[in-house]
């Protein structure tokens, strides 16, 4: 079954093969770009590219925030398509204001439906949903992930640290 999408759908369902083909393929975005690329419907919205070269230009920042919003999903574990989806709505409710919030996360749950598993549009839904509840907040999510970010790198190198302090004793 093939699926048409219009408009800014369809500029969200390019730069969500764009992400994939770069995450794929261990390039950037713009490496895609420069080279053969595949789009399910052409040409590339410019909009597509804002997307995609946006959210793969801050990926670890945002990759850092999904981390911090997906209960007991490490995003490395996440299927792609989630995981890239996610990054796109992301950087839309972060980085692009003239979009609004509920549109932003509306349209990647309906490509998520369109596109993942059963279980994908409502795990989508929810970490967003959470997350865009802190930015509603006045949260920093950029910040308070950072520090998550740093906490769990300091508390998974603290047992080899003083495994190998023991083992010099």
């Amino acid at each position: 079954m093939s699926v048409k999408f219009f408009g800014r759908t369809r500029a969200r369902s390019q730069a969500l093969q764009l992400l994939f083909q770069a995450e794929a393929t261990n390039r950037s975005v713009l490496e895609v770009l420069g080279g053969d690329y595949t789009l399910s419907e052409g040409p590339l919205d410019e909009y597509a590219r804002l997307l995609a070269v946006g959210a793969d230009g801050i990926r670890d920042d945002l990759d850092d925030i999904i981390a911090a919003y997906s209960k007991d999903w490490a995003i490395d574990r996440m299927p792609s398509v989630d995981r890239n989806l996610l990054r796109i709505s992301l950087y839309e409710i972060l980085e692009v204001p003239e979009v609004d919030v509920a549109v932003a996360i509306n349209e990647v749950v309906d490509l998520a439906r369109a596109y993942c598993g059963d279980d994908s549009p409502r795990f989508i839904n929810g970490v967003l949903g959470r997350i865009v509840d802190d930015v509603e907040a006045g949260e920093d999510i950029y910040s308070l992930c950072h520090k998550q970010s740093a906490e769990q790198d300091n508390s998974e190198e603290e047992p080899v640290s003083s495994e190998i302090g023991r083992a010099h004793v």
